[in-house]
């Protein structure tokens, strides 16, 4: 049950315009669900250099926050497990797939190990670490803004999970954005371990949301499991933040879904746990969510699966036939090159 009062959730409460973020978050959700599918298979296949990190379980909260924000005047800065999110947002799928597969096309040229892609000219800063890193740059992005007056009504989001709530980052980016009561907000997917250190062993408090109050920040706790309670909490807190109400931290429950990474087999997880309610697949959910309402036919969604299916193996296939990078012949700057464009 979320934190947010009724005259929060105005924004959704009318149906055509929940049906609406429903179908397009939904959507989002598949689409990440298909890729990642695609890429663990390309990973345990040999064909992927380095780690895959995928958001399995997470696709609700991540998805939820990309469609709350607006591409070209919302700075989203996603995590790890935020395909989800970063699909909402309107990222395409190729650069995903040329990141992973190390084409000279994709955002970072083919240079990068696998996550950090971004596009800071659009408002998608490249991923630094899981670990909080991303709220003071975003928070920092947000301050420039405000000094150059540029701010206007735009906001700021970034992801953590809930063992990067226990690192320095965490507490000053959080406590800059109080401070200066920016319109940042930070989603925190706890998905019960850091790693595999469970959640008794991380913190003491209550319930993580129960830190907003220290900073000063107004928290928000939603079901991270339900597609529908995840729209109608983001919505709110991004209102809110876009209303000048200050930083907004938002803690979504859930289960991650899969290892820590596709090296890890998450023997850790106890049985006990994936039965819970925390560990519902929120895919179920939503495509259950979805159809109860009558937000969607089972044919639109059956469409939509085929459509992600096909969208992701014509991505993966684009980006095997791309160059690599070649050591002897490449200029060894990305895209913060002067002029350097996507399509260089």
């Amino acid at each position: 049950m979320s934190e947010v009062e009724t005259n929060e959730t105005v924004a959704v409460s009318d149906r055509s315009v929940l049906r609406e973020q429903a179908r397009r978050t939904f959507q989002a959700m598949v689409i990440a669900r298909t890729i990642e599918a695609k890429l663990a298979s390309l990973y345990k296949a040999g064909q992927i250099v380095g780690g895959v990190y995928v958001g399995k379980g997470q696709e609700a909260v991540s998805a939820s926050l990309g469609v709350a924000l607006v591409r070209g005047k919302d700075v989203f800065a996603p995590l790890i497990r935020d395909q989800g999110g970063r699909t909402a947002f309107g990222e395409d799928l190729l650069d995903a797939t040329r990141n992973y597969l190390g084409s000279i096309e994709g955002p970072m040229r083919g240079r990068d190990g696998n996550v950090h892609r971004g596009r800071p000219a659009e408002g998608i800063p490249s991923m630094i670490s899981h670990l909080g890193a991303a709220i003071p740059v975003v928070a920092g992005m947000l301050f420039a803004r405000r000094l150059k007056g540029t701010l206007g009504d735009s906001v700021g989001a970034t992801c953590i999970g809930d063992g990067a709530t226990s690192t320095g980052a965490f507490h000053e980016g959080l406590n800059m954005a109080a401070v200066e009561r920016l319109p940042l907000v930070l989603v925190i997917a706890n998905n019960q371990f850091a790693y595999s250190t469970p959640n008794v062993h991380e913190f003491a408090c209550r319930n993580l949301v129960d830190r907003a109050a220290g900073y000063g920040v107004r928290g928000h706790e939603v079901d991270g499991t339900s597609m529908l309670d995840c729209i109608r909490v983001l919505q709110a807190a991004v209102g809110k933040a876009r209303r000048g109400d200050g930083p907004q931290l938002v803690v979504a429950s859930l289960l991650r879904l899969s290892g820590h990474g596709e090296h890890d087999d998450a023997f850790y997880v106890p049985e006990s746990l994936k039965q819970s309610p925390v560990g519902r697949d929120c895919m179920e959910v939503a495509e259950h969510e979805i159809l109860e309402e009558e937000f969607a036919t089972a044919g639109e969604v059956a469409a939509w699966k085929q459509g992600a299916a096909e969208d992701a193996q014509s991505a993966v296939a684009t980006a095997q036939q791309e160059a690599k990078p070649d050591p002897y012949q490449d200029d060894w700057r990305s895209y913060s090159t002067p002029g350097f464009t996507a399509n260089h």
